[in-house]
């Protein structure tokens, strides 16, 4: 598996072993870079050289600088200081890790606050992520990579910076969790052992119920089931509950489609790049790794996060398109596609959590639609809500976090292309606005709940490789909601 760096702060020092990475504004002349660790001045007449002047992202490395006491200097432009957002620090965090991931010991030089040295090692966390977990034979550059990698982060406040990484490592570590479930392989991670990973959480405080096959029958989960009854690897629901608030405050709750595997069932899926569906529960993945950052860093909230498990098989059990089945909530669906099956299991999730909780909002993540990458590529991820307040504090949390959500409509028209003759709804409103009226769908099970749906189905996985993440799973949803329970719900 990959190495996870073992960062430290300190205050401003010379090093005395290693590489150095200063991150350097934008110069007025490239003379005027100088280091304690550059005696010779090398690293200000190779700027002048390179003609490097601490634009934005720019880079200098100088290689057994002459007379200076580390074997390496990297230099990263980070442009105008001032204009720098959390967002840009994590980039330059993620750009570090980057060009030094073959040194054993890094000592990094900052000119920011003990906030922005947070933001810059969550970024160079995140960028360290690899999964090669199933791998036996290493890549030739993969031989020069140290099995252990130490980075000193040095500003003139490390107090604050330490205080601070508390949480941002946290929510690296849920991100990192997230992202290990999606990248797992379906023979490997099926509802089961889904649940078993879940309920690690219990050493960070976590409460976990699971709930069994025999008990979603008892509670009339027929949505749910249905998808389920192809494969021979039972469902499971598993609630994770987290009461770091006061006593008398109702939860907030999350909820996540964990289709582990979907061969789109006996509507089956083209065979050309069905290997990706393994990464078809990212919402659960998302759920539990926000769970694991909210815990961990000791979120001052009380929140739920439900997650609904199955697999989407086909035999001679499966549902067929033009069955009928009936919800938890007791409304009937017809089934017309079942490749449209995560919405069925997370209606029964939300209306399960709905009843039993009372929550003061609920939020969904799903890899719910193919037409949500039509509309909005691989940038945002939908966001749909039947409450401006919410969708405007998730919106927002976008903006900060660089997970960004782009809010799409819903309405009266778009709710009667889901109308059925034969039920109370059917389980898609065919080829046209796709991800609305799958938003609308699952907008029929949640009553007056404020409510929001995040379609990711274009960021969580295959997603665009970045300055923060070269894995095929981006871990999506746990750093936006993260950031909207910090900034909007903590008491």
């Amino acid at each position: 598996m990959s190495v996870v760096p073992q960062i430290s702060f300190a205050k401003l020092s010379t090093p005395k072993k290693g590489a150095l990475l200063l991150v350097q504004a934008a110069l007025s002349e490239a003379s005027s870079l100088k280091n304690d660790a550059d005696p010779g001045n090398v690293l200000a007449k190779a700027a002048t050289s390179a003609k490097f002047t601490g634009k934005k992202k720019s880079t200098l490395d100088v290689l057994a600088p002459s007379e200076a006491f580390v074997s390496r200097i990297v230099v990263i432009g980070a442009g105008e200081l001032d204009k720098l957002s959390a967002e840009d620090w994590m980039s330059l965090g993620g750009k570090a890790r980057s060009m030094l991931a073959s040194e054993e010991n890094v000592t990094v030089q900052l000119p920011g606050s003990g906030a922005q040295a947070a933001a810059f090692a969550h970024g160079y966390m995140l960028r360290a992520y690899e999964f090669d977990l199933y791998k036996t034979k290493k890549k030739d550059d993969e031989d020069e990579k140290p099995s252990s990698q130490s980075v000193s982060i040095c500003l003139e406040d490390p107090a604050a910076a330490k205080k601070q990484w508390e949480s941002e490592e946290a929510v690296a570590q849920g991100t990192i969790f997230a992202r290990d479930l999606v990248n797992e392989p379906a023979n490997i991670l099926f509802p089961e052992e889904f649940a078993k990973r879940a309920s690690a959480l219990k050493k960070l405080g976590v409460e976990i119920d699971i709930l069994t096959e025999k008990e979603m029958k008892k509670l009339k989960m027929g949505a749910l089931l249905g998808v389920a009854q192809g494969s021979r690897n039972d469902p499971r629901l598993v609630v994770m509950k987290w009461n770091g608030g006061k006593s008398k405050d109702k939860p907030i709750a999350f909820v996540g489609k964990g289709v582990t595997f979907d061969t789109g069932g006996i509507s089956i899926k083209p065979a050309g790049g069905m290997e990706d569906m393994k990464g078809d529960m990212g919402g659960a993945a998302a759920v539990t790794g926000l769970m694991h950052a909210l815990a961990a860093r000791k979120a001052k909230a009380n929140v739920i996060g439900i997650i609904g498990l199955v697999e989407n098989m086909l035999d001679g059990n499966a549902q067929r398109p033009g069955d009928i089945v009936t919800s938890m909530s007791g409304q009937t669906i017809e089934v017309i596609n079942t490749d449209a099956e995560g919405r069925l299991v997370l209606c029964d999730a939300l209306h399960y959590c709905n009843t039993k909780y009372e929550p003061q909002f609920m939020i969904n993540l799903a890899t719910l639609t193919g037409a949500v990458l039509v509309a909005l590529g691989q940038e945002h991820a939908g966001l749909f809500s039947n409450n401006d307040e919410l969708a405007e504090n998730i919106f927002n949390a976008g903006k900060v976090s660089g997970e960004k959500v782009w809010r799409l409509p819903l309405g009266p028209a778009y709710d009667k292309m889901i109308d059925s003759k034969f039920a109370d709804m059917k389980n898609t409103g065919g080829r046209f606005a796709g991800s609305i009226t799958a938003a609308q769908f699952l907008q029929r099970y949640v009553g007056e709940t404020p409510w929001a749906h995040i379609d990711i189905a274009g960021t969580a996985m295959s997603s665009p490789k970045s300055d923060i993440n070269t894995s095929w799973a981006s871990g999506f949803g746990v750093r936006l909601l993260n950031q909207m329970v910090a900034d909007s719900y903590e008491d």
